[in-house]
């Protein structure tokens, strides 16, 4: 009776779960929160833990983001990506996807490639190089970002005090095990993707749209015409205080001693974040004199405040279901999970796939990770599997690349599936993950 109890509910999470990807946005959230009212009215579980810690971290970087975003910080920072890729033309699908990785590292969302994918797929197209091939890279490497930013969302979580965070592993860990898991991965993803599909040319797609006069390869250079505008130096300005706050962020994750003491120990870095970020957006805001209304209107701002309600449903949900049910999946699962550790990344990309945010699937899947005796290193070496979600071809940055590459070869097929991200996702996911076990073995 226990097991058939323990599978309705699952069945619960797993429905409200697909809701909540299909109605998308703030439905995730609200969907699980549905969720978590079922358990606890119907089945009697009692509520899990809400992840207000993670979610407070999210609203401070957020809106720091959103206050550089609205200084004009980060078109400044887009624009000098710019013209080094524009220094650089027969190398855009190398150095493309490692620029938007960077800028993701830095700002800690994926969504700062969006700037950058247009110029991507121009500079590709003048110098005859299949826009698809630096174009999917470049998507991919920007979700990849997420795993290795001291102020990501998904970061933030997996660093909390209540998973990894508690197990010894801190910023410096992330650092020494996903930045070059993360780079190296990116630069397998380029090299193989430098020989996928037809030269540009020879492109069937390609040669109709030039010869219906869709596409005029003279014309191709006005993206260019924007970087060349004097920059505003209140948003250089507001850049320099930003990326201050990142490298304090990442200074004291990784050196607790910074740290002001608390009961004679380090203050834990969930606090140190808020504090920190916070009083970054306020520096922004005096440096720049940007309009803190503008902030809030900005796509960083809608897209964090929809990852905190996602997170805020999703995880509760999550949590609730496993606390419930602890004993009886460790149990289930303990065995495999000790024997063949590794395969919990499975479950993590597919989670990931239908969770549709890295962040949430972190705060889902990790408790059960930690409760199964899953190492806490391999649990890091693991976190490039909560990128899944490229698999179906509907996330944003996906959708914008398609869009902005004139010359059709960034497409999804017919089979929906196989669309052109699918090859970059998985060598990344897979090459990360074993770098990163690679480099456990030696920590």
């Amino acid at each position: 009776m226990d097991t058939v109890l323990l599978f309705v509910q699952l069945l619960v999470v797993l429905a409200m779960i697909f809701i909540g990807a299909r109605v998308g946005g703030i439905g995730m959230g609200i969907y699980g929160m549905v969720g978590v009212t079922i358990l606890v009215f119907v089945f009697g579980c009692e509520p899990g833990q809400i992840p207000v810690d993670v979610m407070l971290i999210i609203v401070a970087v957020i809106t720091a983001s959103s206050c550089l975003q609205a200084a004009g910080g980060l078109d400044y920072m887009v624009s000098v990506a710019a013209k080094f890729l524009r220094k650089h033309p027969a190398q855009i699908t190398f150095y493309g996807p490692l620029t938007t990785w960077l800028l993701c590292i830095l700002a800690g969302t994926a969504h700062t490639c969006y700037a950058l994918l247009p110029i991507i797929s121009e500079i590709a197209t003048k110098a005859k190089i299949r826009p698809e091939r630096p174009l999917s890279v470049a998507t991919i490497a920007a979700s990849l970002g997420i795993t290795g930013s001291p102020v990501s969302a998904a970061t933030v979580a997996i660093l909390s005090t209540s998973l990894l965070g508690a197990h010894g592993i801190g910023m410096k860990e992330i650092f020494i095990v996903t930045i070059p898991a993360s780079i190296i991965a990116i630069l397998v993803a380029a090299f193989v993707q430098n020989f996928v599909g037809k030269p540009l040319e020879e492109d069937p797609e390609y040669q109709r749209r030039v010869k219906e006069g869709l596409i005029k390869p003279e014309e191709l250079d006005s993206a260019g015409e924007q970087e060349e505008e004097k920059a505003n130096p209140r948003a250089k300005w507001s850049v320099v205080v930003f990326l201050f706050g990142v490298l304090a962020v990442a200074l004291l994750g990784s050196f607790p001693s910074l740290r002001p003491t608390a009961g004679g120990q380090p203050l834990a870095m969930n606090p140190v974040i808020e504090m920190v970020m916070m009083a970054i957006a306020a520096l922004i805001l005096i440096v720049s004199k940007a309009d803190v209304k503008v902030a809030v209107k900005g796509n960083i701002f809608s897209a964090g405040m929809t990852a905190m309600i996602s997170i805020f449903g999703i995880a509760w949900m999550g949590s609730t279901f496993f606390e419930h049910n602890k004993v009886a999946i460790t149990d289930a699962f303990s065995g495999m999970f000790t024997q063949y550790p590794i395969i919990f990344a499975v479950a993590l990309f597919v989670f990931s796939v239908m969770l549709f945010s890295q962040a949430v699937t972190v705060k889902t899947l990790y408790p059960l990770g930690i409760s199964l005796g899953i190492p806490p290193l391999l649990l890091l070496a693991m976190f490039p599997a909560v990128n899944g979600y490229f698999f179906l071809p509907n996330y944003p940055t996906e959708v914008a690349a398609i869009g902005f590459d004139r010359t059709g070869t960034t497409k999804i097929g017919k089979y929906v599936i196989n669309h052109s991200f699918q090859l970059a996702g998985f060598i990344t996911t897979f090459v990360s993950i074993g770098v990163g076990c690679l480099i456990i073995s030696f920590l």
